[in-house]
């Protein structure tokens, strides 16, 4: 055990250095070594994460070093995301429980979520929205903090994402979220929705062959849509009108498919959405826009 390392920014320090020199990779809510190895050492010390950096120089015990170089060695050689050894994930400003049930939550669509859905959701009154795929529920949990008038459905096929779900439900306190296990729309009946928001699988089996190895823990159910990545997306596409309002929105994130989708349906007037960070493959359609292509659009998803 290094005797060097005393304190808690020693500690962190570190963990950022043994993770870049060990060439992880990032992404899973973190995307840099540093903010892997400060998720680590507070969550190993019970300190929140937004701890005040005044504390930083606080010394750690023998017992807190061991365990936190333990947790710095797993992710190493497991090559376990820091978000799945911590137990937690933080989407839309909420702290989530995540666990190899669902992906880790970091979809673009927390920035969204934040700003209303603005302004791409317009005068629209929302009463009942939907969450497409669900996971982990971080997106329509998050749906439902910010808009607690909001009636929120969230929709997964794996009985292990929704159990996972519904803890998240519970820790976050949303009784305005209900859980329905359906492969996409199928179980929801007649349900309609002012805006239904997606962040389906879009991985195609290539990329999940190729992805480094932190991506194995988690579920390839969540990633895998095809050889283009629009397996889902397309049966979305087609099967959404019957369950928007008149003038209700779709929101769906295909992120590296988005080429693919465009070259596809050329003539569909998505609306592509720029983030503080750029493009991240998300868009925004209108029922009428999705109506007017339906036969092209139909076409396609049936051939899936």
């Amino acid at each position: 055990m290094p005797v060097e390392l005393s304190t808690i920014i020693d500690l962190i320090r570190y963990g950022g250095s043994r993770f870049n020199a060990a060439g992880l990779t990032f992404g899973h809510n973190c995307d840099n070594a540093l903010d892997e190895a400060t998720q680590i050492v507070l969550h190993a010390l019970h300190l929140p994460h937004d701890l005040n950096p005044v504390y930083g120089q606080s010394r750690v015990t023998a017992a807190e070093k061991a365990k936190i170089l333990t947790l710095f060695e797993r992710r190493i050689d497991e090559r376990i995301p820091a978000a799945y050894l911590t137990g937690e994930a933080w989407f839309a400003g909420l702290s989530f429980r995540t666990d190899p049930r669902a992906l880790v939550p970091r979809s673009p669509i927390a920035e969204l979520i934040e700003a209303g859905f603005q302004p791409w959701l317009g005068e629209r009154d929302v009463h009942h929205a939907l969450d497409l795929c669900t996971g982990s529920g971080c997106i329509a949990i998050a749906m439902a903090h910010y808009h607690p008038d909001w009636q929120v459905d969230a929709v997964d096929l794996s009985p292990p994402a929704l159990a996972l779900a519904a803890e998240n439900v519970l820790r976050l306190h949303m009784p305005n979220v209900t859980l329905i296990e359906s492969n996409l729309f199928a179980a929801l009946g007649d349900r309609r929705y002012e805006l239904i928001v997606s962040n389906p699988p879009y991985v195609t089996r290539d990329e999940v062959a190729a992805l480094p190895p932190e991506y194995s823990h988690e579920p390839t159910l969540g990633l895998i849509a095809g050889d283009d990545g629009l397996d889902l997306a397309l049966k979305i596409l087609r099967d959404a009108p019957d369950h928007l309002d008149e003038g209700g929105l779709l929101i769906v994130e295909v992120g590296e498919a988005e080429r693919a989708l465009v070259d596809l349906l050329p003539e569909v007037p998505f609306a592509w959405i720029e983030f503080r960070v750029g493009s991240m493959g998300v868009f925004a359609i209108g029922r009428e826009d999705l109506l007017a292509h339906h036969a092209r659009i139909r076409e396609l998803a049936d051939a899936r």
